[in-house]
């Protein structure tokens, strides 16, 4: 089987982009889901980002307090490789055991910080998805209700675009309406199917 990373900036588009290859049948498989679920309560890696930042990142029920462990790690790049190191591990992994038995001739796999960690050797392909940075920062602020200011800042914590197209073979614009992007996935789905040996 093909696999596809699928990447790009905060705000760059990645969700529509995979909900697009999904209605042609591709199978997705989401790290950022993955995260979420690997830090639920009573999971190894809560307890491990809990014993490394302390309970004032809990809430009340004992849950992950996603924002404030983000303005921690956003604010001090040694305690945002730390979180990486308790995350990413666990994080491959399991990518690796979701794909094992997939059907399809290719997937996607969703990696937004493939660009930071890097480190996933049995991905064949990389599509990055672009859009400029104020559209992803109007997007980002409108989606999770963030200041300009803590954007901007996760923005900048993030790889340059320059950094991102070093690693991709194919790209996907992003800054224009669904229709453009639509085209664009179609156009690469059929590319991704020859590549697989089925067209």
């Amino acid at each position: 089987m093909l696999i596809v990373a699928l990447t790009g900036g905060i705000g760059s588009g990645k969700s529509a982009v995979a909900d697009g290859f999904a209605r042609h049948g591709v199978p997705i498989i989401d790290t950022d889901l993955i995260a979420r679920e690997l830090v639920a309560p009573g999971q190894p890696a809560l307890k491990e980002i809990t014993a490394q930042f302390g309970d004032a990142v809990l809430t009340a029920d004992g849950r992950l307090d996603r924002e404030r462990l983000r303005e921690i790690v956003f604010a001090d790049p040694a305690r945002r490789r730390a979180l990486e190191q308790i995350l990413h591990p666990r994080i491959r992994e399991e990518v690796r055991r979701r794909l094992d038995g997939l059907p399809g001739p290719y997937c996607l796999v969703v990696i937004p910080l493939l660009a930071e960690t890097g480190d996933y050797p049995f991905v064949d392909r990389v599509l990055l998805v672009e859009a400029d940075e104020e559209t992803r920062i109007r997007r980002t602020m409108a989606r999770d209700g963030l200041s300009r200011e803590q954007v901007e800042q996760i923005v900048a914590s993030q790889s340059s675009p320059a950094q991102r197209r070093a690693l991709a073979d194919d790209i996907i614009d992003n800054s224009h309406d669904l229709e453009h992007l639509e085209q664009q996935i179609a156009a690469l789905h059929e590319t991704y199917q020859t590549l697989a040996g089925t067209n």
